[in-house]
């Protein structure tokens, strides 16, 4: 199995998403381990001089005022778990858990927290041995970090609480006992460590980052072949038109259609003495609309990489000459991540929303010049007349999922905790939306490999030939009416698995390496 370096501070966006993907494992680079003890002797000789440190010996949020004496230490972290696992819900993926485990790991060996090399070494055991937290999806606001799902997740490395093993739930000491790994009993700090953070939003956010990149590498392929279904031009994919502009999303977005569509006999039959002048948005627009979506897949890829590797718990430790400084900040909002994860959303909605609009092109016959609703004898046959009513149904529904999160903010901990993120619930939406999403351009999937098989006797574009074929694959052609929800299901499952991704080229930021 392949074993992924974690370099604090420097992990790449194609490492995240192989830990996501599993199938990996995950080691810590031997530049970190002079860092973390460096910063957990720091906490020792804090402790052994008394002086009050938040987090290290008083009380945590409204209660920090109270100092607690050296030998309840120990018990004021197992005591802060315990109270903190409180998320509701259902249980999050196996990638997004990996995910918030690895950059818990990550985030912890940068130095400034004060952890013990123990604890994350028991960490990367757990992960290694396929252990996972069962960690509630619902319950953090996103501030003070995610307390409660990263309460959970500590719980499990204390041997209490419940895991995943291979897809297997049991509690957590069964699966510790089983592959050798001691339960951590938590030192000063460093529970508070282990909860305070942005993990969790992030992961989330990524799961739904990695999700859309898939939905929209599907996207270019259906909106590409949806063109040559309804037989519209090409022209409006001209370099020129896009370099006066500038936008770069729409620059290489043209481009990738451009080659997606070329040597299509289909167009090739149509250059001339065709009626029409212009086509409908859905189809002339889409480098305009689809490359936006890109801009923004791009900008929120920078953020959530930068989140990935940052530090951001509370209190962090900083060394200046020999001298140790304990310093209250704020790096556990997580504004960038529910700022990122709202910008998704409306990439997520919009790819939906055009796809949806060609899918009902390419059914009305007086647009796309297809039979009614893409079957050969409509009138005793519906066709994809329902389906698209599926996809406008879903469409609509990501516009409401597609409201931003961050807007919105409750204070908690008696008003000290007075705004918060929420970008928990930001990442974890996008998720659903990048699901329907998918059904739609699913829907389309089916639907423009429909409109090619009218073409008798004209071939699309290599390229589109191949997507033709993965689609032909999983569904036939249809020829009548037939339970059509199996076909949407598994044109579903080609989107989101990847299938399509090669339609996207070098665009897919994930991917690059």
């Amino acid at each position: 199995m392949k074993i992924i370096s974690l370099i604090p501070g420097g992990i790449a966006l194609s490492q995240l998403r192989a830990v996501w993907a599993g199938g990996v494992r995950i080691a810590l680079d031997d530049s970190a381990w002079a860092g973390v003890r460096r910063s957990a002797d720091a906490v020792r000789d804090i402790v052994a001089a008394g002086k009050p440190a938040y987090g290290i010996n008083t009380g945590f949020g409204k209660l920090a005022s109270t100092h607690i004496a050296e030998d309840r230490l120990e018990q004021l972290q197992a005591n802060l778990i315990r109270s903190h696992a409180v998320g509701v819900g259902a249980l999050m993926d196996d990638g997004v858990v990996r995910l918030i485990l690895a950059m818990k790991i990550a985030s912890l060996a940068r130095g400034f927290s004060g952890i013990r090399p123990l604890v994350l070494e028991t960490m990367i055991a757990a992960y290694n041995a396929g252990i996972l937290p069962c960690i509630p999806a619902k319950g953090s606001v996103g501030a003070s970090g995610d307390l409660a799902p990263l309460s959970h997740m500590t719980l499990a490395l204390m041997g209490e609480g419940r895991v995943r093993v291979r897809g297997v739930e049991c509690d957590a000491a069964d699966a510790l006992r089983e592959a050798g790994i001691a339960p951590i009993a938590l030192a000063a700090k460093e529970g508070l460590a282990l909860i305070n953070g942005t993990q969790v939003s992030a992961a989330l956010a990524l799961q739904g980052l990695f999700l859309c990149e898939h939905v929209f590498a599907a996207a270019l392929a259906s909106g590409a072949m949806s063109v040559d279904a309804a037989r519209g031009s090409d022209a409006p994919f001209d370099a020129r038109i896009h370099a006066v502009r500038g936008q770069p999303g729409q620059i290489a977005v043209a481009a990738r259609y451009r080659e997606l569509l070329a040597g299509s006999a289909i167009r090739q039959s149509h250059l001339v003495d065709d009626d029409r002048v212009q086509d409908p948005y859905s189809l002339r627009c889409q480098p305009q609309v689809m490359g936006a979506c890109l801009d923004l897949i791009r900008q929120v890829a920078t953020t959530l990489t930068i989140e990935a590797n940052a530090v951001s718990d509370n209190p962090l430790l900083f060394e200046d000459g020999g001298q140790w400084s304990v310093l209250s900040g704020g790096n556990f909002h997580a504004e960038p991540v529910a700022f990122a994860a709202d910008t998704l959303a409306l990439a997520i909605a919009e790819i939906g929303a055009l796809s949806e609009r060609r899918i009902a092109l390419l059914i009305d016959a007086s647009l796309s010049r297809l039979p009614a609703f893409l079957t050969p004898d409509p009138g005793l046959n519906s066709g994809f007349m329902i389906a698209h009513v599926t996809a406008a149904a879903l469409a609509s529904e990501n516009k409401s999922l597609a409201h931003p999160a961050s807007v919105d903010s409750l204070p908690t901990s008696a008003n000290q905790e007075d705004h918060v993120s929420m970008a928990t619930f930001a990442g974890r939406r996008l998720t659903e939306m990048a699901h329907n999403t998918a059904h739609i351009v699913g829907i389309e999937l089916l639907a423009a490999a429909q409109g090619l098989d009218f073409h008798v006797g004209m071939t699309t574009s290599l390229p589109l030939q191949r997507v033709h074929a993965q689609v032909r694959q999983q569904v036939p052609s249809h020829t009548e009416d037939r339970y059509l929800a199996p076909d949407i299901d598994a044109a579903q499952r080609l989107v989101l698995s990847g299938c399509f991704d090669a339609a996207a080229g070098g665009l897919l930021v994930s991917m690059a390496g």
